[in-house]
């Protein structure tokens, strides 16, 4: 199936922040192939694009195999959306916004047990879960990496298993007691605008042992939190990947990403062209066909501005850039 969708370019590009010619070249190539998806200037800039996305996790620690497509199971459905499954949830809905803090490893866990927790509860722990306090507070024995210099997925979700972590939405929400601390950059929010980002890395925030939402919240944070009952590295099986989403809720999958993934603007996804720029990590909530091809819809943490509308489908079932081997899922304590 992949020698049919795409045709391999024989020289990568060298990309070291990819140089606007080559990003011309890079899009130019990809929109001349008979490929499934399309390639332009993303809506947010590019230097933001960049800087969020390099070394994304830098400590994945898993290792990446290719299979081939698996064999469809006859009891899955073709087509799957975990917001249209479970639209009572508010957390499955959200695209977050990671600025220019490298935690998309750390979004995408806490999103996930998020989903799992008010799916798994039938809707009554219907909350959203802090990705602030695992960016800033895995340390010691469960240090899941460096902060806003990247981190490693699986320890994330040992971390909400051992010490639980509390609520806290996006920065604009400032939603429940330990809310996103970095803004937003480029954007308004309220009656600030932030400034332009930068291409450089925020610092990572302070472990705080209290709420921090500007609007207040009335629970204290050790009362606040929430835990894990299990955590595990899924099989490299779209069947496996399909079942858990379908009776528990997303997951989170982490991928190598290459240049011609920043020029994402539409479409499924197969990596053409250009160098390893690091890996990022993002939600599976569902999956589909599009004209014969089979694909994953992902949602990503860099703003409802990118891709379509925040998410982004994906080939599926020839572990496309390693998705199919990274992929982390737990279940909920519910009591």
């Amino acid at each position: 199936m992949r020698k049919i969708l795409i045709c391999l370019i024989g020289v990568l590009f060298q990309a070291d922040g990819v140089p606007p010619s080559e990003i011309d070249r890079i899009i130019h190539y990809v929109n001349s192939q008979k490929t499934t998806w399309t390639a332009g200037i993303p809506a947010l800039s590019r230097n933001s694009m960049l800087k969020t996305l390099v070394t994304d996790a830098a400590t994945i620690g898993f290792k990446i195999q290719n299979f081939g497509v698996s064999q469809a199971n006859s009891d899955l459905s073709p087509s799957f959306d975990a917001r249209e499954r479970w639209p009572e949830c508010m957390s499955i809905p959200q695209i977050n916004d990671i600025s220019e803090c490298k935690t998309s490893w750390a979004f995408a866990a806490a999103e996930s047990m998020s989903d799992r927790l008010c799916i798994n509860s039938g809707g009554f722990k219907n909350t959203i879960l802090s990705a602030e306090e695992l960016l800033s507070c895995c340390t010691g024995m469960f240090s899941c990496g460096e902060g806003c210099e990247g981190g490693n997925p699986f320890k994330a979700w040992q971390y909400i298993q051992k010490h639980g972590i509390p609520t806290g939405g996006s920065y604009e929400s400032q939603f429940g007691c330990k809310p996103y601390s970095i803004p937003p950059c480029g954007k308004t929010v309220g009656n600030v605008t932030y400034p332009a980002c930068t291409n450089t890395t925020s610092p990572t925030p302070s472990c705080e042992k209290k709420c921090t939402s500007r609007i207040g919240y009335p629970i204290d944070i050790d009362k606040d939190r929430h835990y894990g009952v299990s955590v595990d590295q899924l099989p490299n099986s779209q069947i496996e990947i399909q079942s858990d989403v379908m009776l528990n809720g997303p997951i989170q999958a982490t991928f190598e990403v290459y240049d011609d993934f920043l020029q994402y603007t539409t479409g499924i996804y197969v990596h053409l062209t250009g160098n390893k720029q690091g890996h990022l990590s993002v939600r599976i909530i569902g999956w589909g066909v599009w004209q014969g091809v089979p694909y994953w819809l992902c949602a990503n943490s860099w703003g409802r501005q990118w891709g379509e509308n925040g998410t982004f489908r994906v080939l599926r079932g020839t572990n496309e850039c390693g998705l199919e081997s990274n992929c982390v899922s737990g279940m909920p304590k519910l009591n």
